[in-house]
């Protein structure tokens, strides 16, 4: 598949309908526009690219709708040169979104084939991602402390070992398991022991899961 001008009007229109869907970070918005997200699935899929649907990328995973990814990003909020940890590489999109956004990507991926390709395919690209194939529970401790992290799929509980690895003053956004369903939420590290909580409702993920693959 190429990236044409035509993908390039698609693009365009899918900022433009996140916008209308409440989307307000131009950062985040230029870089959905900017993002060639066919080329991030299946050519069989390409037709459906632009469409604000997430689709599958293989071994039972999602490449998440592009107004998650949007929200999701706006929610975290990254600055340019900011240290962002990504718990969940997939097919290596929403890496891609957030490198867009000026951020230093670091993105862990438990399902090797998966984390291959995704590593293939944004060096291919040109975006400057470094990939992990590893258990996202665990973060990446080698690269730590992390200004921001974000986590792509929902998890059981909020794992501590990312909360150790976010700098004083950062902040995590996580789909969490709570008595009301998955919720999205954001964290915010005050300290070296405490962190403030905000909860921007529910919210539906592929589950977060131990181990590699």
């Amino acid at each position: 598949m190429n990236d044409t001008p035509r993908h390039a009007t698609l693009r365009r229109r899918l900022a433009e309908q996140l916008y209308a869907k409440g989307i307000k970070n131009t950062k985040v918005l230029n870089a959905i526009a900017n993002v060639p997200r066919h080329l991030f699935m299946s050519s069989t899929l390409e037709p459906f690219a632009y469409n604000d649907n997430a689709y599958p990328i293989g071994a039972d995973q999602t490449i998440s709708q592009p107004w998650t990814v949007a929200y999701q990003t706006e929610l975290l909020n990254p600055q340019e040169g900011e240290k962002v940890l990504e718990i969940g590489t997939g097919s290596g999109y929403q890496s891609a979104v957030l490198a867009c956004c000026g951020a230093s990507v670091y993105s862990v991926e438990r399902i090797r084939e998966l984390s291959e390709s995704a590593q293939k395919r944004l060096a291919s690209l040109n975006y400057k991602v470094q990939c992990k194939y590893g258990d996202g529970y665990e973060g990446w401790v080698e690269m730590a402390p992390f200004d921001k992290i974000i986590v792509t799929a929902g998890a059981s509980e909020i794992p501590q070992n990312l909360l150790m690895q976010c700098k004083i003053g950062g902040s995590i956004v996580i789909p969490v398991q709570e008595k009301s369903g998955l919720r999205m939420v954001r964290l915010a590290r005050v300290s070296e022991t405490n962190f403030s909580k905000e909860d921007f409702g529910t919210c539906a993920f592929v589950p977060m899961l131990k181990g590699i693959m």
